[in-house]
């Protein structure tokens, strides 16, 4: 994955209107808590092998069980065929900040470091936001 420089609102405008509002929504939620932090789209192969297109919210370095770290967002935001994919790139207490979260979040997937949402409807907001302020305060 790379960052591309692309026009992240360019790139949210040519989305699908069926499938838009929620990423749009989830994208002001994040901004809210995202100063003048970066906020960019990366495209390439995704760690599971498939071609993405990633809202990145946060240049961080990331590390790397093995090698060096390499340059990543805290927060990614990605639109697949039938849900929003939500990263979160933070760590507490030496665990996934997704983690702590899990349960909290309404009807939404949970995994190690990623929140799968079919639904926005279904979801927590209240939680998901307090989830992600408190990923940005990572970085502070």
């Amino acid at each position: 994955m790379e960052r591309t420089g692309a026009d992240v609102d360019v790139f949210v405008a040519g989305l699908p209107d069926a499938r838009r509002d929620d990423l749009v929504a989830l994208d002001a939620l994040i901004r809210r808590h995202l100063s003048s932090r970066e906020r960019e789209l990366w495209e390439g192969v995704f760690w599971g092998g498939t071609e993405q297109q990633i809202i990145g919210y946060a240049r961080i370095e990331q590390p790397r069980p093995k090698g060096p770290a390499v340059e990543w967002f805290l927060i990614g935001l990605a639109l697949q065929q039938k849900h929003v994919s939500l990263y979160v790139n933070a760590a507490v207490d030496g665990a996934y900040l997704t983690k702590k979260y899990d349960g909290r979040l309404g009807k939404a997937k949970v995994g190690a470091a990623a929140v799968t949402i079919a639904d926005l409807g279904s979801v927590d907001l209240v939680e998901l936001e307090a989830m992600i302020a408190e990923a940005f305060a990572t970085l502070d």
